[in-house]
């Protein structure tokens, strides 16, 4: 099978775009590993797969498979990613789109530089929800890790870092996401807070592992220091491959983040 893709990144998160419109392109846990691998396929973080949606009001559907070829949920990056890419491909000339994702609907607004402002939805805290397999608390425990929790879509456990260049993220990131507290496993931020409005973040992403952005995992890191009373909105989240714009006005309310997409290049590959 011939399959046209689209590489493109948000912020360094890379994933390769199949537009699924207009044929139902099934993949398979090891083609998605395949396609993936950075030595010996086309190389990426994740795989979107663009497709339509019979019902009114939602523009389009969204399919998201990790490195690892399982699905997940959400992608903050990628939906940026997403929109962009329904525009250059000709599929909407629409400046807001509604897709349809596992986690829900998601709004994308494409701005004037290209840039585009994603509603995430509101965060979810509820311990059931995330899930977590802990007593519902502000702050988690396992073993010597104190962290926050909440749901993006996906979940994420946040811990306060002095520096986030000298944090062990690999080894802390791959043993807390495997943790048997976390039944779906989970994705694990380091936040560094270095202003009520700025904060420096690296991301252990489930599956994937420690990733240049992760627009869940900024959204993540943001909501909980705002709710703790540690942040205010705005927050600018630096991460090691860019800088996204997150804005949240509290307790049920949507989560507002804005940052670039971009294309890198187009091609056929054979599975």
């Amino acid at each position: 099978m011939q399959l046209n893709f689209t590489k493109m990144h948000g912020c360094g998160n890379d994933f390769v775009v199949i537009d699924n419109t207009t044929e139902a392109i099934e993949l398979s846990a090891e083609q998605a590993r395949s396609i993936a691998d950075r030595r010996y396929g086309i190389g990426c973080d994740q795989i979107l797969l663009v497709g339509s949606h019979p019902d009114d009001g939602i523009d389009f559907s969204y399919r998201i498979l990790n490195a690892d070829g399982g699905e997940v949920n959400a992608c903050g990056n990628g939906a940026r990613c997403f929109a962009l890419f329904v525009h250059q491909q000709g599929l909407s000339d629409k400046k807001t789109i509604t897709v349809a994702t596992a986690a829900g609907r998601l709004i994308l607004e494409l701005q004037d530089d290209e840039s585009v402002t994603v509603n995430m939805g509101a965060p979810e805290f509820d311990a059931s929800s995330i899930p977590i397999d802990l007593p519902q608390a502000d702050l988690y425990k396992i073993d010597n890790y104190e962290f926050a929790a909440v749901s993006m879509g996906n979940p994420h456990a946040v811990l306060d870092v002095s520096d986030v260049d000298k944090t062990a993220v690999t080894t802390i990131g791959s043993y807390l996401e495997t943790h048997a507290s976390f039944p779906e496993h989970a994705n694990i931020g380091f936040r560094q807070i270095t202003g009520r409005q700025q904060i420096k973040l690296r991301v252990h992403e489930r599956g994937v592992g420690e990733t240049l952005a992760c627009g869940t995992g900024a959204c993540a890191a943001v909501v909980t220091g705002i709710q703790s009373g540690l942040l205010d909105s705005p927050v600018r989240v630096t991460l090691a491959g860019g800088v996204l714009t997150i804005q949240w006005q509290g307790e049920s309310h949507p989560v507002m983040m804005t940052g670039p997409a971009e294309t890198v290049y187009q091609g056929t590959i054979e599975l």
